[in-house]
C-alpha cells in the first residue's frame, strides 16, 4: 500500500468515528446531571402473622380432592 492509501484510510475511519460519536450523542442523548430521589425501601421481615381462621380452618372445602359431579 502505498501513503496516500493509509492516509485516506484514517481519514476515512476518523471521519466515521466522529460521525457515530455525535450522531449516538443525538439518538440517545446526553447524560443527565440531574439528581433522582428514589424511595427507600422497606425492609421484609421474618415475622409470620396469624392466618385467618375463617378461611383456614378444619371444617375448610379441600381444591385437591377430584369431586365428581354427576352419577357416574
Amino acid at each position: 500500500m502505498k501513503a496516500s492509501d493509509i492516509a485516506a484510510i484514517i481519514l476515512i475511519a476518523s471521519i466515521g468515528v466522529i460521525s457515530a460519536y455525535f450522531v449516538a450523542n443525538i439518538v440517545l442523548g446526553s447524560p443527565s446531571k440531574d439528581s433522582v430521589k428514589v424511595k427507600k425501601a422497606t425492609p421484609i421481615s421474618a415475622e409470620v402473622s396469624q392466618v385467618d381462621e375463617n378461611i383456614f380452618n378444619k371444617d375448610a372445602i379441600n381444591p385437591t380432592v377430584e369431586l365428581e359431579i354427576g352419577g357416574q
